[in-house]
């Protein structure tokens, strides 16, 4: 409480507080999506479940990982290279870079299946295949989302260790923020099994996360806002295109009265 109490009246304390909830908004989208796009191929009653797993097991690994800040520090310490620095490519790789290098592995290749899945008319046994839900999917659905929670979680607090030295603040923002998610969970799900083009368009940004992920890895620092700024230009695009087919659909049911 000692701790705490000098940063209740510390307006600058209150300013990185609200800095580093909407960063953690921010990175906590693509976690959303994925967990989303993964939800939905289990059976109704099984996906709200299954969301609110996720992401409670998303907070868990996040305050797992701020208990123990000494050892999260040296994830970024180099652990071996594979020579000198190439270009805009470091071939140093930390534990950080493994990671975040995996998750995009893992990303565009689940990205890669479910649009395949979605092209291709036959069915598969895939657990991203709509045509293959069953409900015995929903531990291999909360393993997927704990991986992918896992490189969010660590990609999410070395960011909130870079943003401030004050670990209540961290504690309160990664609280706050999953909360946020968990109440917009349900919505994005529900929207994206609605409309398939976003389906389409979430698989699209997935990729794309993927495809960050790996560089970041490698040393390739694509600017944030650049990645939100094109999410947030698709979603607008495809928000149209909803409004005219519906547009389009009551005018063709006024016509057929």
């Amino acid at each position: 409480m000692d701790a705490i109490a000098p940063l209740l009246t510390d307006p600058a304390a209150w300013a990185a507080l609200l800095t580093l909830i909407a960063m953690e908004v921010v990175l906590g989208i693509d976690n959303l999506i994925f967990i989303s796009i993964l939800s939905n191929k289990l059976p109704e009653g099984q996906r709200q479940k299954a969301r609110q797993l996720g992401i409670t097991l998303a907070l868990v690994m996040r305050l797992a990982l701020l208990s123990t800040l000494a050892w999260l520090v040296h994830l970024t310490d180099p652990v071996f290279s594979l020579g000198a620095t190439t270009g805009a490519l470091d071939l140093t790789f930390s534990w950080r870079d493994l990671i975040l290098i995996a998750g995009g592995l893992f990303l565009l290749w689940k990205a890669t299946k479910e649009i395949h899945g979605m092209v291709d008319p036959k069915p598969s046994d895939d657990v991203l295949d709509k045509r293959a839900v069953v409900a015995a999917n929903f531990g291999s659905v909360i393993f997927q989302i704990i991986l992918i929670d896992m490189v969010f979680s660590v990609d999410s607090i070395l960011t909130a260790v870079g943003m401030t030295d004050h670990l209540p603040i961290m504690i309160v923002a990664v609280i706050v923020t999953v909360g946020i998610m968990l109440v917009a969970a349900d919505p994005l799900a529900n929207f994206i099994h609605k409309n398939p083009g976003v389906v389409m368009l979430a698989l699209g940004f997935l990729l794309m996360i993927g495809m960050v992920l790996i560089a970041d890895g490698f040393g390739v620092h694509i600017p944030k806002g650049y990645i939100y700024t094109a999410m947030a230009f698709s979603v607008g695009v495809e928000s149209l295109n909803i409004i005219a087919r519906n547009a389009r659909t009551k005018k063709e049911g006024q016509a057929g009265h």
